[in-house]
């Protein structure tokens, strides 16, 4: 489906990642190596995994993280700033600020190895009314695409729940990808290189 938009989240604190790499470390801006082989931050190997079909993008962060800020602006992103690390919260905000869409890819800011042809394939299948989730090794991943019937589920979430209870009421579209990258978060300092 052309025209979604995909809501980049990185406002949340990695307190598990900071417990280990010291209360100063941002996990956002960790160096990391990617699937292509170039160290960049993690939140950079995000963005650089979206692809270009991907034309209107909305970055979710904190007003201190100015090092994100900017490398969201580089990488053609909106920057909306809010202090609520809740994931509900910045879903709801994000979906409000990017306006009418015909759809809303909801993309983790701390999962930089996810490929682009299998978000391709997530945006591919999804129709107005329907969810689609990577899933890999029978686990559901992300990034997670809404169809435009969503906007006002999506806009009334609230705190530190995502959308998946939105997945119990839906046509979901289970695309099955062979990608752990679908599955990988980066919550502590050992995960930051894929192996």
């Amino acid at each position: 489906m052309t025209g979604v938009t995909a809501i980049i989240l990185a406002a949340g604190q990695g307190s598990r990642f900071r417990a280990e790499a010291g209360a100063d470390q941002d996990k956002l801006l960790a160096p990391c190596v990617g699937r292509d082989g170039i160290t960049r931050p993690v939140i950079e190997q995000v963005l650089v995994n979206l692809p270009p079909t991907v034309s209107r993008r909305w970055l979710v962060t904190s007003p201190d993280r100015t090092e994100v800020i900017r490398l969201a602006k580089v990488h053609r992103c909106e920057v909306l700033l809010l202090r609520s690390p809740g994931m509900g919260d910045s879903i709801a905000a994000a979906v409000a600020a990017s306006g009418p869409s015909a759809g809303w890819l909801v993309v983790l800011g701390d999962m930089p190895f996810i490929l682009s042809t299998n978000i391709e394939q997530v945006m591919a299948g999804l129709e107005e009314d329907d969810i689609s989730v990577p899933v890999h090794a029978g686990q559901y991943g992300h990034p997670v695409g809404f169809g435009r019937s969503f906007g006002p589920a999506l806009m009334a979430l609230t705190g530190d729940r995502g959308a998946k209870p939105l997945f119990a009421h839906a046509s979901l579209k289970e695309v099955a990808v062979d990608d752990p990258g679908v599955l990988w978060d980066v919550d502590v300092p050992a995960l930051l290189s894929y192996r």
